[in-house]
């Protein structure tokens, strides 16, 4: 009688362990669920101005004719990236968007650590803002393969993915159509974080000091849009 008793004690002990885990799992997934990111953003952005964006605390100093207190896809996309409190990975192939390089210089100024790469030949065309950057002191380097450096991703905090068609340029932003994801999915940020540090160890300009493996230099003379 005591065997049995024993049994079904066991048993039961086993049922609620294991509806236990089954409930933390699910408690898990809800908790994980309501903290996901996951925002598509589309382009060409309705022309508005982003001086609140900057200067939250004077919110109508702006006197631009451009209309305020508008939502876009770029004021969104914005403050993702002025959302980075300790580091901004960027790894693009245009950029001469004059308000984004406001936003990077801007981290830069509060602390945040920004490492950008970006394609050698496209950082040199006038427009650029990869020397402005490097400029301030922000770490940028150029591909030194024969191929375009073509990404259009960032990386905020180690956390936050942004990626999608999208160059830096105010020709894409708007003008072009264009597509991007803002996700803190893990399983999609981990794979671009281990993509932007090889790419970043891999144009270590110190291993290429003596190669000669370079692409042909394009003119310069373009205008970058």
């Amino acid at each position: 009688m005591s065997m049995m008793w024993t049994v079904k004690v066991v048993s039961l002990g086993v049922v609620g362990l294991s509806l236990s885990v089954e409930l933390l799992g699910w408690l898990l997934r809800r908790l994980r669920t309501g903290r996901t990111l996951n925002e598509v953003l589309f382009f060409p952005s309705e022309v508005a101005c982003v001086e609140h964006i900057f200067t939250p605390s004077s919110p109508y100093s702006c006197l631009c004719p451009l209309p305020h207190g508008v939502e876009t896809s770029f004021s969104r996309f914005l403050r993702h990236i002025l959302s980075a409190t300790s580091s901004l990975d960027l790894c693009v192939f245009a950029f001469s968007n004059m308000d984004l390089s406001r936003a990077v210089l801007a981290l830069h100024s509060r602390g945040v650590t920004i490492r950008v790469l970006t394609d050698k030949d496209y950082a040199a065309i006038t427009g650029s803002q990869i020397g402005v950057l490097r400029k301030a002191g922000i770490c940028a380097r150029c591909d030194v393969g024969s191929v375009y450096m073509h990404h259009k991703f960032a990386l905020v905090d180690g956390r936050l993915l942004i990626t999608g068609s999208l160059n830096w340029t105010l020709t894409a932003v708007q003008s072009n159509m264009e597509n991007v994801i803002v996700t803190d999915e893990p399983d999609l940020v981990q794979p671009f974080i281990k993509e932007f540090h090889r790419l970043w160890v891999h144009n270590n300009p110190a291993r290429y000091l003596h190669s000669s493996d370079q692409k042909p230099a394009h003119s310069t003379t373009r205008t970058l849009d």
